[in-house]
C-alpha cells in the first residue's frame, strides 16, 4: 500500500508538472521555478489587452480569496451603473418658518452615503446655510441615516486592531472617514491635548506621564486603551511615558458614531460664523412636508474610485459597495442588495467566472472567493471600455498607492497599473502591465498560501517583470 501511494505521488507530480509546462511559457516557468510556493496554491493569468487569447493561465477557473482586489468589482460595478462624473448629494431641508433671519422648526441633513464628506466641506455647507438668509435656528439639527440598512458597530471588528480607521464600518452619513484625529503635545509637566473637532461624544482621560530623555522607544508614543459603552459612546485612556523631547503626537481611531461627530462639528461652525442653534441632535426621516434648502455635493466618482484603487481604502469602498445597492434598487439599501446589484452587473456584460462571492465590497473579509479569469474579464473589459482614464485610478508602479515602493528601481517603474490585495495568508496583485514592445499586458496573480507574506510578493514580482522585460 505504501508502494503504491508513493508510486500515485510521483505520476501525481508528473502530470502536475506537464499541466504547468503546458499553461505557462518555459521561459516564465524558469523565471519562477526556485520559489517555494506550492504551485496549487496559486493562480496566474496574462493576457495582452488586444488579444482574445492569454500567453499565460494558470489554475485561473480556481476559486481564492480575493483580499482587496475584490475591490476591483465595486469601483467597475459603480463605474458602468453611475459614470466617472456621478457624485454623492447630502442634501439640507427644513421645517416650519424662516422668518427676520430665524429658522423657527427643526434643520434636516438627508445623508447620502458620501465617504468624502468631511471638516473641509462644512464652510461651503454653512455659506449655503447663511445664504438662505438663516441667522438662527430654533430648533434641532436632525440627521437622516436611512439610506443604508447597515450594522451600528464603530468597527468591524475584522482582526485585533478593531480602532484602527481601516477597521471602520459603513453609515449613510459619514464623516471624516469615521476618524477622530487628537494631537498631543508634551509640555514640562503635563501634556496639551486637542481635538481636531469638538466632539464632545467622546472624551479623554489623560494619564500620561512626561518624562525627560530621549524621545525614543517606551517615551515615544502614548498608549491607548478605548471602552465603549452600550450607547457606542467611547473614553480615550492615555497611559504610559512620554518624553518632552517629543513633537506633537498625532491619534487617529474609530472612536465617534459619524453623526455624533458631524453634529458637532457643524454646530461649532454655525456658531462660528454667527448662526446660533437652540436645538439637540435629533435622528429620523426627513418628513414629507420638509421643505428643500440646498444640496452639498461630493468629489467625482473618478476621485473616489481612484482613492479606493490606489490607497485600498476599506471605507470608502464599503460606502460606494452601499451606493450602489440603493442606487441600482430601492432604499434602504443593504450588504445582500448590493452583492445582487455587483453580481447582476458583472453579469450583464458576462464577466464572472466560476464562483463570486464579495461579502462587503472591501476585501476586508475572508469569506469573499473570487476566480484569476473572472479579474481578468473584467480588467480586459474596462480597459476596452474607458482605457486609459480607468487604468489611471489603478496604483502605479513606484509612484504613487499601495505599490509607490515597489518597483522603483526596477524597469517597471511606471509601466504597471495595479491593484494589491493582502490579508492573513493571501498576497495578490492584479492590473496591467507594459511590456517591452510598448503592449499592454492584463496580469492577474493570486497566492492564497500559508507562505503567501513570504513568497507571494516575490512571485508576483518576477510575473510582473517577465512581462515587463519580454513581452
Amino acid at each position: 500500500m505504501g508502494l503504491a501511494k508513493k508510486l500515485f505521488s510521483i505520476i501525481f507530480v508528473f502530470i502536475s508538472s506537464i499541466s504547468f509546462a503546458v499553461s505557462v511559457p518555459d521561459s516564465l516557468a524558469q523565471e519562477i521555478s526556485n520559489i517555494p510556493l506550492n504551485k496549487f496554491n496559486y493562480s496566474i493569468y496574462i493576457q495582452a489587452v488586444d488579444s482574445d487569447y492569454p500567453i499565460a493561465s494558470w489554475q485561473a477557473y480556481v476559486v481564492r480569496k480575493p483580499a482587496s482586489v475584490i475591490k476591483l468589482l465595486t469601483t467597475y460595478s459603480a463605474l458602468l451603473n453611475l459614470g466617472f462624473d456621478y457624485r454623492w448629494a447630502t442634501k439640507f431641508y427644513y421645517t416650519g418658518k424662516i422668518q427676520n433671519g430665524i429658522l423657527r422648526g427643526d434643520f434636516y441633513v438627508k445623508a447620502s452615503g458620501d465617504s468624502t464628506l468631511s471638516t473641509e466641506d462644512l464652510d461651503d455647507i454653512v455659506s449655503q446655510i447663511r445664504a438662505k438668509g438663516i441667522r438662527k435656528i430654533k430648533g434641532n439639527i436632525v440627521i437622516d441615516r436611512t439610506l443604508f440598512r447597515v450594522s451600528s458597530r464603530n468597527n468591524s471588528g475584522f482582526d485585533k486592531n478593531k480602532y484602527s480607521p481601516y477597521n471602520a464600518m459603513p453609515d449613510a452619513i459619514m464623516f471624516n472617514k469615521r476618524k477622530s484625529t487628537f494631537c498631543i503635545t508634551p509640555h514640562s509637566k503635563r501634556a496639551k491635548i486637542v481635538k481636531d473637532i469638538p466632539d464632545k461624544s467622546y472624551r479623554i482621560v489623560n494619564k500620561l506621564r512626561i518624562v525627560g530623555g530621549s524621545c525614543r522607544r517606551g517615551r515615544s508614543w502614548p498608549r491607548v486603551k478605548i471602552k465603549t459603552d452600550s450607547s457606542s459612546r467611547s473614553t480615550v485612556f492615555l497611559t504610559g511615558k512620554l518624553s518632552r523631547n517629543c513633537g506633537t503626537r498625532k491619534i487617529c481611531k474609530v472612536i465617534s458614531m459619524p453623526h455624533r461627530a458631524f453634529y458637532y462639528a457643524l454646530k461649532e461652525k454655525l456658531l462660528d460664523r454667527g448662526i446660533k442653534v437652540t436645538g439637540t441632535l435629533k435622528l429620523k426621516r426627513v418628513p414629507k412636508k420638509a421643505k428643500y434648502l440646498f444640496a452639498h455635493y461630493s468629489e467625482p466618482l473618478e476621485s473616489v474610485i481612484s482613492t479606493i484603487a490606489k490607497k485600498s481604502d476599506n471605507l470608502m469602498a464599503r460606502q460606494l459597495f452601499l451606493t450602489l445597492g440603493a442606487t441600482y434598487f430601492t432604499p434602504p439599501s443593504t450588504l445582500y442588495k448590493s452583492r445582487k446589484a455587483v453580481l447582476n452587473t458583472l453579469k450583464k456584460y458576462h464577466i464572472l467566472e466560476g464562483t463570486t462571492y464579495i461579502d462587503n465590497g472591501s476585501g476586508l473579509s475572508r469569506s469573499a472567493k473570487i476566480t484569476a479569469k473572472t479579474l481578468a474579464n473584467l480588467l480586459n473589459h474596462a480597459y476596452r471600455y474607458y482605457g486609459e482614464r480607468w487604468m489611471n485610478t489603478l496604483s502605479i508602479a513606484g509612484i504613487d498607492g499601495t505599490i509607490h515602493n515597489r518597483f522603483k528601481y526596477s524597469t517597471v517603474f511606471g509601466r504597471a497599473w495595479m491593484k494589491t490585495g493582502t490579508i492573513k495568508g493571501v498576497k495578490n496583485i492584479a492590473g496591467y502591465v507594459e511590456g517591452v514592445s510598448g503592449r499592454r499586458y492584463v496580469v492577474v496573480v493570486l497566492v492564497n498560501d500559508k507562505h503567501a507574506h513570504s513568497y507571494g510578493y516575490k512571485l508576483a514580482n518576477r510575473v510582473i517583470e517577465w512581462v515587463a522585460d519580454t513581452q
